[in-house]
């Protein structure tokens, strides 16, 4: 349950970083520049502990997902966008396939090949 706390910490830093990103304008405003590099900074700390955890396809995929979903709907309310019935749909499949790979039962671990260094 930790695991998920920490990648919901991620995401949360993750899309406010996009944000930033976004009222940014290609890096010409100082202080949501600024956010964007601490936000995103945070977010990647985060994921890195949550992958001390979780395996990489199943974190990444939330991660992605998401963190995808919550940014559209950001930018519905916070930037205006439209949110048309296409977009609803496509929302909707990524949530379904994260679900789906939350639901899959685990497989048998791969032994770990030796390490190079």
């Amino acid at each position: 349950m930790k695991s998920y706390f920490v990648l919901a910490l991620s995401i949360i830093f993750e899309i406010f970083g996009t944000a930033m990103l976004k009222a940014s304008d290609g890096f010409s405003v100082l202080f949501p520049s600024i956010g964007v590099v601490i936000s995103y900074g945070i977010s990647f700390y985060f994921f890195s502990l949550a992958l001390k955890m979780l395996p990489l396809s199943l974190a990444y995929a939330i991660w992605a997902g998401v963190g995808t979903a919550l940014t559209a709907l950001v930018g519905v309310f916070m930037w205006g966008e439209i949110l048309s019935l296409l977009k609803l749909s496509g929302l909707a499949l990524i949530i379904g396939g994260v679900i789906l790979l939350n639901s899959t039962p685990p497989t048998k671990k791969i032994e770990q090949q030796p390490s190079l260094y």
